[in-house]
């Protein structure tokens, strides 16, 4: 059991700072330096590379936002429409996010004529550690409070109830995935491995997770964070089955 730790802002003198958003930030300035790094090894024009990430990150949080609004309160944003610019207030999702930045980067390949998964792989490779740093922001709000549990890492919420904690979950796997590219970038692999070991993990790990969540909108049984995990390990069956092949880099 791990004791219940909340920090929602930090105050610098006059200025108040919201420390989800400080540690997203932190995530994505941290994962697109490693990632420039994977560019720079692979001889690839680091233009070309924050070019992509510039709109790779306006698509995540359009998207982000989007997927939100759309499948997890569309009754009040159709009410309340104005408030879909009041992006302040929170309300982003993660996997939404994902299909920005995969509409933007296939936009920008295609614009660019750029090897889709040579770039995959550079941009992939420190999204793991963005996602570490960002998700302790999660954490520390506790905007997703868990079923009752008597696992170690379960969370003595205020309530005095032990509970599962999805943003420490996916902040260890983040970690946890970063450590093991770290592993894979010491042997020969193929173009293309890290973005499919990123969709297998990610979708498994949101699949399984989706299920400890104490509340969420739920659509046949399943959250939409859960149809779009299938959706991540079918894309990793079907890239393996297309690429195994392929010599080893």
């Amino acid at each position: 059991m791990l004791p219940f730790i909340s920090l929602e802002t930090i105050s610098l003198g006059p200025i108040t700072l919201q420390v989800w958003g400080l540690l997203v930030a932190l995530g994505i300035g941290a994962g697109a330096l490693v990632s420039e790094r994977v560019a720079k090894s692979y001889g690839l024009p680091l233009s070309a590379f924050w070019h992509l990430v510039l709109w790779i990150m306006i698509g995540a949080f359009v998207g982000a936002r989007l997927f939100f609004v759309a499948l997890y309160a569309p009754t009040y944003f159709f009410s309340h429409p104005l408030e879909i610019l009041v992006i302040w207030q929170g309300g982003w999702s993660m996997m939404g996010g994902y299909l920005g930045a995969l509409a933007a980067g296939v936009w920008v390949f295609y614009r660019k004529h750029l090897s889709f998964f040579s770039w995959a792989d550079v941009l992939v490779y420190g999204l793991p550690l963005g996602i570490g740093i960002g998700r302790i922001g999660c954490f520390l709000i506790h905007d997703h409070p868990g079923t009752p549990t008597n696992f170690f890492l379960g969370i003595l919420y205020a309530d005095g109830i032990i509970r599962h904690d999805h943003g420490l979950y996916l902040s260890l796997i983040g970690f946890a995935t970063f450590f093991l590219f770290w592993i894979m970038k010491k042997y020969p692999r193929r173009v293309g491995d890290y973005l499919l070991v990123f969709l297998a993990i990610e979708g498994a790990s949101r699949f399984f997770l989706d299920f400890l969540r104490a509340a969420d909108i739920r659509y046949f049984g399943l959250t939409p964070a859960q149809y779009l995990g299938v959706l991540f390990i079918v894309l990793a069956v079907w890239l393996l089955a297309r690429r195994y092949k392929q010599p080893l880099v």
